[in-house]
């Protein structure tokens, strides 16, 4: 797990934890890892429950509707 990932859920910060993944993933897409995507973002989109107009979560949306 990314450094990133791993701070963010110590200070239970979900959002940094969500941009945190985001970027992960979108290195992992680019690379063609699919299974590593989803892996590292479904978990912590599946935590939102509002904001879905925020640019953040949107990306994350975007890149879960690509695989």
């Amino acid at each position: 797990m990314p450094k990133a990932i791993a701070v963010a859920q110590q200070q239970g910060g979900k959002w940094w934890e969500l941009r945190a993944a985001t970027t992960v993933a979108r290195h992992w897409a680019r690379q063609g890892d699919r299974r590593q995507t989803h892996d590292v973002l479904a978990p912590v989109y599946s935590w939102f429950t509002e904001g879905f107009d925020t640019p953040t979560l949107q990306e994350a949306k975007a890149l879960l509707d690509a695989l």
